[in-house]
This record gives structure tokens, C-alpha cells and sequence, in this order.
């Protein structure tokens, strides 16, 4: 990954935070959020900032796939690229419910893949410009600070857990086996916020259920380049050509994975 590279998307992120999202920050109309599944929702925001991205990410690395949240929501034979030689993956707004009610935390979210294994990822946040980056081999780092991952140091560990998505009795056993060895708090629902979480000391651990690419090939990335731990349950890595498999475990530390 060249710093031209990580350049260029830099600014793509900046753009589209400042022509498509924060305009719209607070001052969404009923019209333009639409519920797109269960307990999901979407604005024009997020349509709008895909399409700067998707432009610019193309200029950027002509030969690569573009995958974008919204375009594979639109047509799901988009995931089919997922595999590809180069692929960028885009989340244009993580944490759309979070900006529609008009409340922090909310980011930007671009990875790139080859051949189904992240090789590079960038976290921005919207509101406060901080911009995360990782390639893999080369490290993680913040606002150009290079990062290493630490534990809270609190007894119990901190857990942050999502039981929106996983089924009932999933979320039974999350509950009943694995919430009383933790200080259980609230997810920010923003894969964005999340992962810099259990790298910055706040959060020990992550559970997710679901695991597609746009929420989490960056931060899978930033998080093991750190030197944390994010993989699936039975510790194989993770891809995003496989990114509808559920279950992944992030921990600031590989000790606190295992």
C-alpha cells in the first residue's frame, strides 16, 4: 500500500463527509431515511457518499472491483466480486441508524481485498476526522501514530455485545455463557467506532453475528495489525468472500481472544 494510496482515500473520505453526510447531519427529512430490512435503515446520505467514493476509488485503482453496500443491497450479484484479483469494499455510512436519529457514532469504511484477504483498510470518523489505517504486515495506525492494541486492565474484562441480529436461542447462550464472565456495555452499532474500541483500551472484547464485508474487513484488519486478535470462533481468519458466514470474536489482545 503506497502513502498515495492511503492519500487518495483519505481525501475520498473527507469529500463525501462533507458533501453527502454532514449536511444531512440532524437535518434529514421523513422522506429521505427508508427502512431497507429489520432494525436497518438507510438515507440519502448513504446513496450520495457511495457514489463519490465508488467514483473516486475507481480513478484511484482502475483495475479493482468495487463492492458498496448500497449497490449490493441494490443487486446482490455485486457480492460476486468479492473474490476478486483487487476489490475496494465500501460502507459509505457506518452507523446509518445512529446518524439518522441524529446521534454520534457514525464513520466511513473502506477496505481493499485480493483474492478474498483484506490487504489494506481505513476507518474515518465523520465527526471528528479521526482516520485509522492498516495494511496488512505494515502495522495500524491513527491520525499517522503508529497503534498497538491494549486491554482495559478493568476485572472483569469489558464486552461489548450485539444480540440484535443473532437468533434466539443464540442470544440465550451469549447471555447465560458468556455475559457473566464480562462487564457487559452497550455496542456504539458502528463497526467504525467499535473496532478502534478494543484497540484503544475501552472495549476487551467484540462479538458479532453478523459479519459482512463492508462492516468489518477494515477493522478485522486494524485490529490483528494492532496486535490484537480478530477472527472467527474456531480461529480461522477472516475473508470476505465468506462474509456471510456468521460469528466473529475481536479482543484487544490475542490472550483475551483465547
Amino acid at each position: 500500500m503506497t502513502d498515495a494510496l492511503t492519500a487518495g482515500v483519505h481525501a475520498l473520505m473527507r469529500e463525501a463527509t462533507q458533501r453527502a453526510i454532514l449536511p444531512r447531519y440532524r437535518m434529514l427529512a421523513a422522506h429521505e431515511i427508508t427502512a431497507k430490512a429489520a432494525d436497518d435503515v438507510v438515507t440519502v446520505a448513504d446513496a450520495e457518499a457511495e457514489d463519490i467514493l465508488a467514483a473516486g476509488l475507481a480513478r484511484l485503482l482502475p483495475e479493482a472491483a468495487i463492492v458498496g453496500e448500497e449497490a449490493a443491497h441494490a443487486d446482490p450479484a455485486v457480492l460476486d466480486r468479492l473474490g476478486d484479483t483487487l476489490c475496494w469494499i465500501v460502507d459509505p455510512l457506518d452507523g446509518t441508524n445512529n446518524f439518522a436519529a441524529g446521534k454520534p457514532p457514525f464513520g466511513v469504511l473502506i477496505a481493499l481485498a485480493e483474492k478474498g484477504e483484506t490487504v489494506a483498510g481505513w476507518i474515518y470518523d465523520c465527526l471528528t476526522g479521526r482516520f485509522c489505517l492498516a495494511a496488512r504486515g505494515g502495522g495500524a495506525f491513527i491520525d499517522g501514530e503508529r497503534v498497538h492494541a491494549r486491554t482495559s486492565g478493568q476485572a472483569p474484562p469489558i464486552a461489548a455485545i450485539s444480540l440484535v441480529f443473532a437468533d434466539p436461542d443464540r442470544r440465550q447462550a451469549l447471555k447465560t455463557q458468556i455475559a457473566p464472565h464480562y462487564t457487559l456495555v452497550d455496542i456504539p452499532r458502528c463497526a467504525a467506532e467499535q473496532y478502534p474500541r478494543l484497540v484503544l483500551g475501552q472495549n476487551d472484547v467484540s462479538i458479532f453475528e453478523r459479519t459482512l464485508a463492508w462492516d468489518h474487513a477494515a477493522g478485522v484488519l486494524f485490529t490483528n495489525e494492532a496486535g490484537g486478535k480478530a477472527a472467527r470462533p474456531d480461529g480461522s481468519a477472516y475473508r470476505v468472500d465468506r462474509h456471510l458466514e456468521p460469528g466473529l470474536i475481536g479482543a484487544a489482545s490475542p490472550a483475551v481472544w483465547d
